[in-house]
């Protein structure tokens, strides 16, 4: 694997130190909102800015980079979200706060698209599976290390923003610097979704419902844990066991789903989030136990997208993964967009834990659709179904990383499941 991720290393720094300077900066601005005395309902609806942000960007950014470049692109994304990233300790507003999360949304998008074009520029077909696997250690590394600024603000409620800031700007360094050719960016990428749903429909609901519950979670998982009783340092630690332990669970799930019908997979790690969510909604203290429930909701929870991701491909050939990919990972983005404001107007009606409950209740729904679904179609046997891969859940941009889905991917032709 080192020998894979050497020639990218440049470009897997950078995503690094992005996400340890702004991977956090979801639960900062819940915190702030809470404290300030906002309700959930404007602390969802400035989340769900966020969202609205990265998938306008990832529709519209790639006319820009073609215009300008990649290089001037992402210095320019990384300038504006460093300069936003201070403006929140100037002035605390929702409205402002909501213009900084969409902008921020849109400029991360950029990002995303900058760094994986790269990526899939210089992973030999060999080497995309590990080129993969060191892009997503570094960009959740980096969110669940980022988390912990979050304390710094105890002290002095500017310090985070500033540290955040310094590694935003920093984080453009490896890559003005860097002597990588990237391609431009391809505009094609999705389907409709109506023909995805033909091919695969728990592949499209169950991408869908993941980032509902996702989105509702990086929204107002840090409000939750506030309301719980928790300090900053405790909330951070919280988040962060979230994201870490969905990256510990995504390899054995993934494997497991190859030997097995993968819809029981699914379903099993639907069924074992709405547990998780239950009991985490039922448990009314802070505490280790929570923590492990917290690390067990996101093992299971960021599985989900990979699993429906693997599902879809089972039923297509080779030529049309990428396409899938990209309309999977824009539902899924719709989902979290759609997210923080159903989430919220849960917390609103049910307290602290309406978050969790309406979590479960989105994976109950999911779970149920998966068993229906199990009854009206055979299961691709094991010996068929594609390989399991670890995918972002960032801009379609991210499926042309597949390590074995080739570079031209026509539209779907109605393979139906």
């Amino acid at each position: 694997m080192l020998q894979a991720i050497l020639p990218v290393r440049s470009l897997l720094i950078a995503i690094f130190m992005l996400m340890a300077g702004g991977g956090f900066m979801n639960t900062l601005v819940s915190v702030r909102l809470e404290r300030a005395g906002s309700g959930a309902l404007i602390i969802g609806l400035v989340g769900t800015a966020y969202f609205a942000g990265l998938v306008i960007g990832a529709l519209r950014v790639p006319a820009l980079i073609r215009r300008v470049g990649h290089i001037r692109a992402f210095a320019a994304f990384v300038a504006v979200i460093s300069a936003s990233t201070l403006v929140y300790a100037v002035y605390r507003h929702p409205l402002l706060w909501g213009a900084l999360r969409f902008t921020d949304g849109f400029c991360l998008a950029g990002v995303y698209i900058c760094l994986e074009s790269w990526l899939n520029e210089r992973a030999e077909p060999e080497t995309r599976g590990s080129v993969i696997a060191g892009y997503m250690i570094a960009l959740y590394g980096g969110q669940a290390v980022g988390q912990f600024l979050l304390g710094l603000g105890e002290t002095n409620r500017a310090l985070p923003l500033l540290i955040a800031s310094i590694l935003i700007t920093l984080a453009s360094i490896p890559i003005v610097l860097t002597r990588i050719i990237a391609p431009l960016p391809d505009e094609g990428g999705s389907v409709p979704f109506r023909e995805l749903y033909k091919v695969s429909p728990l592949g499209i609901v169950g991408a869908c419902l993941t980032g509902v519950m996702l989105g509702a979670f990086y929204a107002l998982g840090a409000v939750y844990a506030r309301r719980l009783g928790m300090n900053l340092s405790a909330t951070a630690l919280f988040m962060s066991m979230v994201i870490l332990g969905g990256v510990a669970l995504q390899w054995p799930l993934g494997r497991l789903s190859d030997k097995l019908d993968r819809r029981k997979v699914i379903v099993f790690s639907f069924g074992g989030t709405l547990a998780a969510s239950l009991a985490i909604a039922l448990l009314d203290r802070s505490g280790v136990i929570l923590l492990a429930l917290g690390a067990l909701f996101g093992g299971l929870s960021f599985a989900l997208y990979p699993l429906c991701v693997a599902h879809t491909n089972d039923h297509l050939q080779p030529e049309q993964r990428v396409a899938a990919s990209g309309g999977l990972v824009m539902l899924y983005s719709l989902g979290a967009a759609a997210g923080p404001s159903a989430g919220a107007l849960a917390m609103s009606v049910g307290g602290a834990m309406g978050l969790f409950l309406f979590i479960a209740l989105c994976a109950g729904a999911a779970l149920a659709f998966g068993l229906w679904r199990q009854t009206q179609s055979k299961p691709v046997p094991a010996e068929q179904q594609e390989d399991y891969v670890i995918l972002p859940r960032t801009t379609a941009m991210s499926a042309s990383l597949d390590p074995v889905a080739p570079e031209d991917a026509p539209d779907l032709e109605g393979n139906s499941t």
